[in-house]
Order: structure tokens, then sequence, then C-alpha cells
């Protein structure tokens, strides 16, 4: 085919897309003649991507600290993006669910070996000081990081390790989410008061949390594993897949939270509170919440040892495998 009957068909296939949209195809070819040239800077917004970095301090190591944690929501973006479209999907296609879990352990492959960044990569003394300018701001308010969490399971699975035999997919969801596990990192157990940022958490998004796993019923990431045909449900590659992303999300990815704080925020004289009062040493060890996302793949023994890496964590925080 000539290259003059190559644009003849196209065109030809152009004015049938049109028609069959109840639109002229003489118009857009009008806006095409007239529009400019796409640059790649006016493609991802680089300018305004560029802006968005505005420190509260002078201290040069919390442009670090802004920009790291615009990365690591983009990257939960991606994994929610694939997410969406695992819960959304009805073909119950296997290569198609693991080729999902695969994008989503690469995202957070990527989240977890960049985050010496973190540990590393800020002095602890700038650190200590341009921190007391963000209070009550707090990682702990991270929407993305939560939605993450009611895509992937039902609320159930996310109550506090404390109080999960008491609750079932029986309660309803307002009632789960009240008892949801990471409310605990950041209330004081002696008194039950909420810190602020909690305060302000909740009634910035659990509207939209509540309304998210409305939506989710019987539809989570788990709840599509469980409705696959049982040869689907005992495929190696996929479960193997799931247990990636679990350990990823549950234990690999606090436990590098752990590395951070204990280099930041550990003294020889006492701990110091993290910036939203939350407690860290109770709330980021991944055996003492022992979130689960898909708890019917794995053995008793399996569920009870979860998260016991932390332990040597705390003394090698590069001893973590990521595969």
């Amino acid at each position: 085919m000539t290259d003059k009957e190559r644009v003849k068909s196209q065109i030809s296939k152009l004015e049938e897309k049109y028609k069959n949209s109840g639109q002229d195809l003489s118009s857009y070819l009008d806006g095409l003649l007239y529009q400019r040239y796409l640059t790649y800077w006016d493609y991802i917004h680089l300018d305004t991507l560029l802006s968005l970095q505005v420190p509260r301090t002078h201290f040069p190591d919390e442009e670090i600290f802004i920009m790291y944690h615009q990365i690591t929501e983009l990257y939960f973006k991606l994994i929610l993006h694939e997410q969406k479209q695992l819960v959304d999907d009805k073909s119950q296609d296997l290569d198609f669910f693991i080729e999902k879990l695969r994008r989503i352990n690469s995202y957070y492959t990527a989240l977890i070996s960049s985050f010496g960044i973190m540990i590393k990569g800020m002095e602890k003394e700038q650190f200590l000081q341009y921190r007391m300018a963000l209070l009550p701001a707090s990682g702990f308010q991270s929407a993305q990081y939560r939605m993450i969490e009611i895509y992937a399971t039902p609320l159930e699975n996310l109550v506090h390790s404390s109080k999960r035999e008491e609750f079932s997919s029986e309660d309803d969801i307002e009632t789960l989410y009240e008892h949801i596990y990471w409310k605990r990192g950041a209330t004081d157990m002696a008194t039950g008061e909420k810190t602020l940022t909690l305060k302000q958490f909740e009634y910035r998004y659990t509207p939209r949390f509540i309304r998210i796993a409305k939506q989710l019923k019987n539809s989570t990431v788990y709840h599509k594993y469980l409705g696959l045909p049982l040869g689907h449900r005992q495929n190696k590659e996929l479960i193997e897949a799931m247990k990636t992303m679990d350990m990823n999300a549950n234990v690999n990815w606090p436990l590098m939270h752990m590395g951070s704080a204990h280099r930041y925020l550990s003294r020889d004289t006492g701990d110091i509170e993290a910036t939203g009062g939350t407690n860290w040493k109770e709330y980021l060890p991944p055996s003492f919440q022992k979130v689960i996302f898909f708890p019917n793949i794995y053995t008793e023994k399996e569920i009870e040892e979860w998260g016991k890496q932390w332990v040597d964590h705390i003394y090698n925080p590069n001893k973590i495998n990521i595969e």
C-alpha cells in the first residue's frame, strides 16, 4: 500500500468513527490543523510539577523530604490504578490478574528500594529542626495508602488485631471502620483521646473511605481472587504474586519506615514523638498489626510468624527482601 492509499484508508476509517458518534470529521480536521505541536513539558505539566515543592523552612533537606513524599504518593496512585482495573474486571482471566499484581509489586519494589533516600539521604539535625514546622502534619495522613488497603481486602481484615476475632463480614461498614487498626496509632491508649492529626484526617477522609468500602463490598482484590475458578486460585504464580504484594504492603514497606523512625527519632535519652504525635513504636511494627490482605493463602504458622522480620530490621535496616 502506498502512502497515499494509506492516508486515504485512514481518513475513511476516521469518517466512519465520527459518523458513528454523530460527529463531523471536517470539524475535527480543522482542530487538528490549528492545534499546536505537543511538547514533553506541556504533556506532563513539567513547570507545574516542579513548582509544587514549597518548603516551610530554610533547611535545604526539607525539599528532599517534600519531593520524596510526593514521589511516594504518585506510586500509590499507580498501585491504585492497577487495583481499580482488577476490581472492575469481569473476565476472571488468570493472566490479567497476575499481570496487575506484577505491576503492583514492581511499584512497591521501587518504593521500598528507594527508601534509603529517607533513611540516609537527609541530615538528622536538619530533620529534627524543620520537622517542628510541619506540626501536626504526618505521613500517617496519606489517604491513598488507606485506599490501597480498602481496595485490597475487606474491612474485617483491617480491624485491629486485638479486636479482629470479634468482627466479621456480617458487621456493617461503619462499625468495622470504627475499629480499623491504624486509628490506634494516633490515639492515646490511656485516655482514648485522638490526636489532632487523626481528627483532621477523619474529618477530611472518613466519608470517602466509607463510600469506597461500600462500593467494594464483596468486590475487593481479595474477593476477586476468591471468585476465580478453583484451578486459577491454586495457580502457583498467582499465589506467589499475592504473597509478594501482601509482604510488600504490610511488612517490607512498614519496616522501611521503622528504619527511618529509628534513625531520626531514637535517642539514648528517650524516643522523640513523630510529627503527628503518632506512637510509631506501637504503630509501625508489622508483627503488632498483623495486617494480612489475603489470609486464606497462608498456613497457620505463616500467619503466626507474620512480620517478625522487624526484630532483625531494628539491628540491620538493610536486611530486607523485596524480590
